[in-house]
């Protein structure tokens, strides 16, 4: 008896932005589903990734006064104002001049995760209605980068 396999494939991108605020939250989730439209997964995961120390990738409502809300959450657990050892430059050996001071969104980052897997079901991004996948700037402005990458089984 023949048994059907279906093919498994993997896809991965890059995605590079460019952030305009010290704290900002980018939606990602149009970019993330025609990605995965165009890799033709139907059923599998895909992973999102920031390559950076001073971000966060999360998902949750993309409400402005919701985001405020988490903006400033994270301002009392980690103010910018606060004395944080990793700014002391002096202690810190071969630190470039233009190092930032950038303690507090370390601090901040702890608290996030780095990505998420999220399914894939009939070619498409599997969200819960108002589920926004975003990247968490801690540290801006600044360039940013993401990885993309879904597995699973191709149309």
């Amino acid at each position: 008896m023949d048994t059907f396999t279906p093919a498994r494939q993997s896809h991965a991108t890059r995605l590079t932005l460019h952030t305009s605020q010290p704290t900002a939250f980018v939606d990602l989730t149009d970019g993330v589903d025609r990605f995965v439209k165009e890799a033709r997964i139907r059923t599998g995961t895909v992973t999102v990734q920031t390559l950076h120390t001073t971000t966060g990738i999360v998902v949750n409502e993309a409400e402005p006064l919701l985001l405020a809300d988490f903006q400033a959450f994270l301002d009392r657990l980690a103010p910018r104002a606060s004395v944080y050892h990793h700014d002391d430059m002096s202690r810190r050996p071969g630190v470039p001049d233009d190092e930032p001071a950038n303690g507090h969104a370390h601090c901040r980052a702890l608290l996030l995760p780095t990505s998420t897997s999220l399914a894939v079901v009939d070619g498409r991004l599997l969200l819960g209605r108002w589920q926004r996948v975003l990247l968490v700037e801690l540290d801006g402005p600044r360039r940013r980068d993401v990885s993309i990458v879904t597995v699973g089984e191709a149309m």
